[in-house]
C-alpha cells in the first residue's frame, strides 16, 4: 500500500468510493451522488486552505480510500481546530488502510500546529468509532436524530482529540 497526497487524477476513484456511501449508507448525509468535477472542486478547496488530503493505493494502483482535514468553523478563534474525514473502499475495510491514512493525517496536522481534531460519526458505526478511538479520540457529544436519510432518523456522535499541549 502507498499513501500519498491527493491529485486531481484521483477524483473519479474518490467519487466512486464516496458515492457508494451516498447511495448505500447513512454514513454520509449527502443524498445525491457527486461527480468527478465536484470532487476536484472539493480537493482544490482543501488544498487552497493549506490542509492535507491523502489517498491510499493498493498494489494494483486502485484507490483503497482517502482522508482529509477541513476547517472546523469559519470564525478566527477556531483556526487551530480541524474536522477530519475518512472513507474506505467498501471491499477494503479492515485491511489497515484506515490506520495508515489517519497516521499520516495526524502527523501532518501536528506538524502544521493544529491543536484539536474533531470527527463526526453517523451512528451506529462501530468500525469508525474504533478507528477514531485508536488515535486517542474521545466521544464528547451525541446529537440525537439530527439527520434523516432512507426514511429514518440518525444520531451523530462527535469525537475529539488533542494534538498538542502547548500554547501557540
Amino acid at each position: 500500500m502507498i499513501v500519498r497526497e491527493v491529485e486531481h487524477k484521483d477524483a473519479a476513484a474518490i467519487a466512486e468510493i464516496y458515492n457508494h456511501y451516498v447511495n448505500e449508507s447513512s454514513i454520509t448525509f449527502e443524498e445525491d451522488p457527486v461527480d468527478k468535477a465536484e470532487i476536484i472542486r472539493r480537493i482544490s478547496e482543501t488544498q487552497a486552505q493549506g490542509l492535507p488530503w491523502y489517498v491510499a493505493e493498493g498494489a494494483d494502483d486502485k484507490c483503497l480510500g482517502y482522508c482529509y482535514a477541513s476547517k472546523w468553523k469559519g470564525r478566527c478563534a477556531y483556526r487551530f481546530s480541524v474536522e477530519i474525514t475518512i472513507y474506505l473502499h467498501p471491499n477494503k475495510v479492515g485491511n489497515g488502510a484506515g490506520t495508515t491514512l489517519y497516521q499520516l493525517l495526524f502527523d501532518r496536522l501536528k506538524s502544521l500546529d493544529f491543536h484539536v481534531v474533531i470527527g463526526g460519526i453517523a451512528l451506529p458505526n462501530p468500525a469508525s468509532v474504533r478507528l477514531h478511538e485508536k488515535f486517542g479520540m474521545k466521544k464528547v457529544a451525541q446529537f440525537e436524530e439530527v439527520g434523516f436519510k432512507f426514511g429514518k432518523w440518525i444520531d451523530v456522535g462527535y469525537w475529539q482529540g488533542i494534538l498538542s499541549n502547548r500554547d501557540i
